[in-house]
């Protein structure tokens, strides 16, 4: 077998390379194997990472044991929970593409010859996926697996409700002489549901962003049939495990690389599952990356918002209604899914499983006609992300729904503009926002943000004044997968910090918005348009040297987002 990672015996690639790995306990008659690069993201920040050190040392004994030689390599990786601390949250979506230039420097630098990727939270499963296309070497992507939840096991809340009712902890009321003890109760009973709710390792319970991608990953035949969702730890993670290091082996010895199974009909597949799923909201732009990185000529957004008025949704999984993630695997997850679709998916685009996706299927059990539905009777057939285009969005921007969509469908009010998530809220608690208005936070996109500012508490703020269903929200950032109060719309794009009308909206402006249309326009004189002046972000508080160079580097939505001078369409 040729290896670009096998250098001529007398080189000095050859020679050092020798005396490193040796002194490292590798046996010299292993030094011409397929090199293979362990893609790990553990860290100790987040139960998402805890169990991931244990499933990089089982690869190592199976890969060993198939022919290959394994390295573990580590990488950055976020978690929202925890690394949207410092300076907004912008070091999260930011480090989805340091996840990939970390493998590239890494694997390209080495000249290894393969990878397989421990994807977990929620950015770093696109970042794999976006290193695969990138240096089109064998890979096959690993899902790590959910956490135990309390929520599924007897108690109260999980990592969601934690989430959502900590953002309302602080806007409440505690007036009054028994405010500070009220306060002090209801603080000292959150704390008590929080240690609670992760009872184990593994990315968020729910289908928010973690759990969409890993589903995403196999729909796109990147991950081993049946591999999403998993319960972490389980026995059926660690069969998906193993399955995955003889799915690696066998791409390397056919030779098999990723943009032969990350093509057109494979990402369209994923956005079709995402659709019937009502997966995260940031499955768009992550696919749009991953399709720029493989060089994939596609429009993610349009193929969404095209396929989102065909596309049944067969299942209603929290946030999006009353079943579990566990209910959701219980029933077959992205495997049973996959058949139900199987008349609307291209079934003959390659797997990492060896064989065309429709021979993969044809193993999978059929939907249970309560948790996963068929196409003749769904959950419900209004689509549960919604992209949407118009005068204010002439790229597109996404609001995602409940499942079934209880409504409205339709809003039009007078714009109440604002420029950052605290700004809002101040504005939502001194009572100046009123039923009716729609709410504008701008100037917080990719570039403006920079990595796009995260505003879900000032939604969960419009949520605890009883106004979420009558105060649609529209930003250019971003909120998170589990939020689907009322009407919100993000990621509107051209942002208001690249010129779009966004940055040109004022108070009192009238905004329409359409989601059975998919619809999102302002109703302003484009003459009079003209005449105002283009939107300046405000300074920043502070400077981080990273995220300036992603300001300076980082491209429109319309091409995910992804850094370098890349077309909104094209590839590298």
């Amino acid at each position: 077998m040729s290896l670009r990672s096998n250098f001529p015996a007398a080189s000095a690639h050859a020679v050092t390379r020798r005396a490193q790995w040796v002194s490292l306990g590798i046996d010299p008659t292993e030094l011409d194997r397929p090199k293979v690069a362990i893609i790990n993201t553990s860290n100790d920040l987040a139960a998402c990472f805890a169990h991931l050190d244990d499933i990089a040392d089982l690869l190592k004994e199976e890969l060993r044991s198939l022919g290959l030689l394994p390295f573990e390599l580590r990488t950055a990786a976020p978690s929202d929970f925890i690394t949207n601390a410092g300076r907004g949250g912008r070091y999260v979506l930011s480090a989805r593409d340091l996840i990939t230039n970390d493998v590239e420097v890494m694997v390209e630098g080495a000249q290894l010859d393969a990878m397989i990727c421990l994807s977990s939270c929620d950015k770093t499963t696109p970042g794999h996926l976006m290193a695969a296309g990138r240096l089109n070497i064998p890979t096959v992507i690993v899902p790590c697996g959910y956490q135990r939840s309390g929520l599924a096991e007897g108690g109260e809340a999980d990592v969601e409700e934690i989430f959502l009712r900590a953002a309302q902890q602080g806007l409440r009321d505690h007036s009054g002489p028994d405010g500070p003890q009220r306060a002090a109760d209801e603080l000292a009973a959150l704390h008590e549901l929080a240690d609670g709710a992760i009872r184990g390792p593994g990315v968020c319970s729910g289908l928010a962003t973690a759990n969409s991608m890993h589903m995403a990953a196999e729909a796109l035949g990147m991950a081993v049939t049946g591999s999403a969702p998993v319960r972490a730890l389980s026995e059926r993670m660690w069969d998906s495990v193993r399955r995955s290091a003889h799915a690696l082996a066998d791409l390397v010895a056919r030779d098999v690389r990723p943009r032969e199974v990350i093509t057109a009909g494979s990402v369209t597949n994923a956005v079709r599952t995402m659709l019937a799923v009502g997966g995260s909201v940031n499955t768009i732009k992550h696919l749009q990356a991953v399709a720029t990185e493989a060089g994939v000529d596609l429009d993610v957004w349009e193929t969404f918002r095209t396929l989102g008025r065909e596309t049944p949704t067969v299942c209603s999984i929290r946030p999006n209604g009353p079943d579990l993630i566990e209910d959701l695997e219980d029933a077959g997850g992205a495997a049973t899914v996959l058949r139900e679709l199987q008349p609307l998916l291209d079934g003959n685009q390659r797997t990492v499983d060896g064989g065309p996706l429709a021979d993969n299927l044809a193993r999978a059990r059929p939907g249970d006609g309560r948790v996963i539905r068929s196409l003749d009777d769904p959950c419900s057939t209004t689509p549960a992300i919604v992209v949407l285009r118009g005068t204010l969005a002439t790229d597109g921007a996404v609001s995602k729904r409940p499942i079934p969509d209880p409504g409205p469908r339709s809003f039009r009010g007078p714009a109440r503009v604002f420029h950052s998530r605290e700004e809002g809220i101040e504005a939502v608690v001194e009572n100046r926002i009123q039923a009716g208005d729609v709410a504008i936070i701008r100037g917080i996109g990719v570039t403006g943000g920079p990595a796009m500012g995260m505003i879900s508490a000032f939604v969960f703020a419009l949520e605890g004044r009883g106004l979420a269903s009558e105060v649609p929200v529209i930003t250019d950032g971003q909120m998170s997968g589990l939020v689907n109060h009322g009407i919100g719309i993000g990621e509107v794009s051209p942002e208001a910090a690249a010129g779009g009308a966004l940055g040109l909206v004022r108070d009192g402006d009238l905004v329409e918005i359409d989601l059975a249309e998919g619809r999102l326009d302002l109703f302003v004189d484009p003459a009079e348009l003209a005449t105002r002046p283009a939107f300046t972000p405000p300074a920043p508080a502070d400077t981080s040297r990273y995220l300036d160079q992603y300001r300076a580097t980082v491209q429109p939505l319309a091409c995910g987002a992804v850094l370098g001078a890349r077309s909104a369409t094209g590839g590298a």
